[in-house]
């Protein structure tokens, strides 16, 4: 198999969380992580002690996942 090359984008596929995990490190000054573990519960860890800021960064995230619908 040839090498993979990360293209960007929006994909309509999901995409391994270790490979997203990946392609973040070194990159982010702070993060909210949030998904399903292997069980299937719910999982969040924040870098952020602050609840507002994390709900903040939650909003801002869903508001421009609702915009680029449009």
């Amino acid at each position: 198999m040839g090498e993979l090359i990360s293209i960007g984008g929006i994909t309509k596929l999901d995409l391994p969380a270790d490979r997203i995990l990946e392609s973040a490190k070194g990159q982010m000054e702070g993060v909210v992580l949030i998904g399903f573990d292997k069980q299937g519960e719910i999982y969040a860890a924040s870098t952020y002690a602050d609840g507002g800021t994390v709900m903040w960064l939650l909003e801002m995230c869903k508001q421009k996942m609702l915009d680029s619908i449009e």
